[in-house]
């Protein structure tokens, strides 16, 4: 009931892991698809090893946290090795790279070098706390999302491309729409939000080293669930929801939003890895409960009402 087929992957249920959250090595993939995940999407990386900022990095906030890692990651040759370990695992659960950089050159080259590894690639163009060069500026500007978006697709033609898009701008439509012009074969939505702040009340001193960080969790979803349900009537392409999905009732909201599949992320921090199963499982008794045949039933459900 939950089985869909989307990009080439078969998928069991349409739960992915979220970039960034226990996608650091194959064990931790590996543990995730024991869970029940329908698919893993990579911590970022690029070309070369990124150390991030130092500690403290991640701070707690009411409903999220505040994130300002600074996409630590090892280089691609690294990565590569944790790929191959995957290997055993791609046939039942997908695994889709999340890549980074600071030109069209170093998308390209990262995804040449790992495309024989992967199902699809996710670029990251929209992080809000990077340490490497650029940041959410790429996914703020219609033309540089294209320009990235195009050369990759050009340079990768036989593997999925996923454009992830940042809330942060004025009008995610015309973001949305570049990458798909330029070949997107699907789109996540969203990054974090923010920057955000926090300021130790003792000490008076930002709490993060880096001072400001993305903000992620529970409390981002209404900003999430807009950027879904806008995009999708703009776009003929799949769209990844993501954002502070916590129980079934989140996920049904970002399916009848428009979002054919889904990322869980922060909300492991709540719930541990059996979040996928459990959400999985409700999922499947509230289509049967409710005279559902399959999950496509009700992707884009609020717009047809």
């Amino acid at each position: 009931m939950l089985e869909t087929n989307i990009l080439g992957m078969k998928l069991s249920n349409p739960l992915f892991l979220a970039a960034g959250i226990l996608g650091t090595t194959a064990g931790s993939m590996k543990m995730v698809a024991r869970s029940n995940a329908g698919g893993i999407v990579t911590k970022s990386f690029s070309l070369e090893a990124n150390d991030g900022y130092e500690n403290p990095t991640i701070v707690k906030i009411e409903g999220g946290v505040i994130n300002s890692v600074g996409l630590a990651s090892p280089g691609v040759d690294a990565k590569i090795e944790e790929l191959k370990d995957l290997e055993e695992i791609r046939s039942q659960t997908p695994v889709i790279a999340s890549i980074y950089g600071d030109s069209e050159e170093v998308f390209c080259e990262v995804a040449q070098r790992t495309k024989d590894y992967v199902d699809a690639f996710e670029l990251n163009v929209s992080c809000p706390h990077a340490k490497c060069g650029f940041g959410s500026n790429i996914g703020e500007d219609p033309q540089m999302t294209y320009n990235i978006v195009k050369a990759v697709k050009d340079e990768i033609k036989d593997t999925p491309i996923i454009a992830k898009l940042t809330p942060n701008v004025t009008d995610i439509i015309e973001i949305a729409t570049s990458a798909e012009d330029a070949g997107a074969d699907a789109l996540t939505l969203i990054n974090s939000v923010g920057p955000g702040l926090r300021i130790d009340y003792k000490t008076a001193r930002p709490i993060l080293n880096n001072v400001f960080g993305g903000i992620a969790g529970p409390m981002i979803k209404p900003i999430a669930l807009k950027c879904v349900y806008k995009t999708y009537d703009a776009v003929d392409i799949p769209i990844f929801g993501v954002g502070g999905i916590r129980d079934y009732k989140d996920a049904l909201e970002f399916l009848y939003a428009g979002a054919s599949l889904l990322q869980i992320g922060t909300s492991i921090m709540y719930e541990g890895v059996e979040i996928f199963d459990k959400i999985s499982k409700d999922l499947e008794v509230f289509l049967q409960e409710n005279g559902y045949n399959n999950i496509e039933e009700i992707i884009g459900l609020s717009h047809r009402l």
